[in-house]
């Protein structure tokens, strides 16, 4: 029972350092949009092979439905370097 509550659980303090967070807001209705790369799993790498890229689409929960698309590069250790939004702005 103990192997299935370790494997099940997770400690509030582990780090997220795999993960990037970001949020943005909707120039529609102003809604603010959090998101969530997985920095093992989501960024593709970049034609020039010495950095990786990532666009994702967001849509909020509120009525508004307008999508945000967001591009973001990051360099060969996974930290980005540059973001842009379309649809949205960036909050900081």
């Amino acid at each position: 029972m103990s192997f299935l509550k370790k494997l099940f659980s997770s400690s509030p303090n582990a780090p997220q350092s795999h993960f990037y967070s970001f949020t943005v807001k909707c120039n529609r209705c102003g809604e603010i949009i959090e998101g969530r790369i997985n920095l093992s799993n989501d960024l593709s790498l970049d034609d020039d092979g010495s950095s990786y890229f990532i666009r994702k689409t967001l849509m909020g929960n509120g009525k508004c439905f307008q999508r945000v698309e967001v591009e973001m590069k990051f360099d060969a250790s996974k930290r980005l370097i540059e973001k842009q939004a379309q649809g949205g702005t960036f909050v900081e």
